[in-house]
């Protein structure tokens, strides 16, 4: 099993920044890939940013140019970087990790942080 500790969530002014922050332990030989997730009232999750272990990274269109994502293979963590934020960037954020062995693949997921932007 693999554990997810997400933090740096809370209450924003629309225009700031913010920095999320997720540590993974347990079992965590085999992960390709890092990265976050948001689900906003009413909608589905979303990809907002994931990186692979081959160095590429994957952004969504409503964050790319104002997010940065980092993985940390060394302490197996993922920060992630918003900028510049707005009302609609409210949702509930989540950590997420995909392993891989012999052809399985596993996702794993944190509690999840809520991110609340007021105008």
């Amino acid at each position: 099993q693999v554990q997810l500790v997400e933090s740096g969530g809370g209450l924003v002014q629309a225009g700031e920044s913010l920095r999320l922050s997720c540590v993974a332990s347990g079992s965590i030989f085999g992960i390709t890939s890092m990265g976050w997730y948001r689900q906003a009232p009413g909608k589905q999750r979303e990809l907002v940013a994931e990186q692979s272990n081959g160095g590429f990274i994957d952004y969504a269109d409503a964050v790319k140019g104002r997010s940065s994502v980092f993985w940390d293979m060394r302490k197996n963590s993922v920060d992630l970087q918003m900028r510049s934020l707005k009302h609609e960037d409210t949702a509930v954020y989540y950590c997420h990790a995909q392993k891989r062995v012999q052809g399985a693949s596993w996702d794993y997921w944190g509690q999840g942080t809520q991110v609340t932007v007021s105008s």
